[in-house]
């Protein structure tokens, strides 16, 4: 079973409450990972080795599983994740202000974290919301129609 000191016992009851809804315990790790997640802000290598065991599949399975998917983070991330839409449709419709604008408010690249651990910023391919772009998410918050005076005060309610 998973070290309660990297999965939480709270987090094992979550994925345990998976198992009795598929055929095998790996077809949860996607969830599995997710609630991890949660409670850790990201997977590390040792949390993914633990959840690996407990879902009876090897830590290689599980990794390409997880750095398949974007919202799966391996690195660790700030209280709140940006996801900025960097698709054909926000490009065209100002996703670049809205880019140079968070990089240089927050002082952040791609990928870093503020100095407080409050946001780390992270492009993302699509949001799904082409129609209403540019686009993004804080957290699982999507923000859609956006403009660059608008986004001090959408910041501001993440604390």
């Amino acid at each position: 079973m998973a070290e309660q000191n990297i999965i939480s016992e709270e987090a094992i009851r979550e994925i345990e409450e998976l198992f009795p809804h598929v055929p095998h315990k790996s077809a949860t790790c996607i969830e599995a990972m997710k609630i991890v997640q949660k409670y850790n802000r990201w997977v590390s290598d040792e949390a993914l080795k633990a959840l690996a065991e407990l879902l009876e599949m090897s830590y290689h399975e599980l990794d390409s599983v997880a750095t398949f998917y974007n919202m799966i983070f391996r690195r660790p991330v700030g209280r709140h994740v940006i996801l900025i839409c960097d698709s054909v449709s926000c490009w065209l419709l100002g996703y670049e202000a809205i880019r140079d604008y968070l990089k240089q408010k927050l002082q952040l690249d791609w990928g870093e974290t503020t100095p407080d651990g409050r946001f780390t910023l992270l492009p993302i391919p699509c949001l799904g919301t082409c129609d209403h772009a540019p686009a993004l998410m804080i957290d699982e918050d999507l923000y859609r129609d956006l403009k660059t005076e608008n986004l001090d005060s959408l910041l501001e309610q993440y604390t």
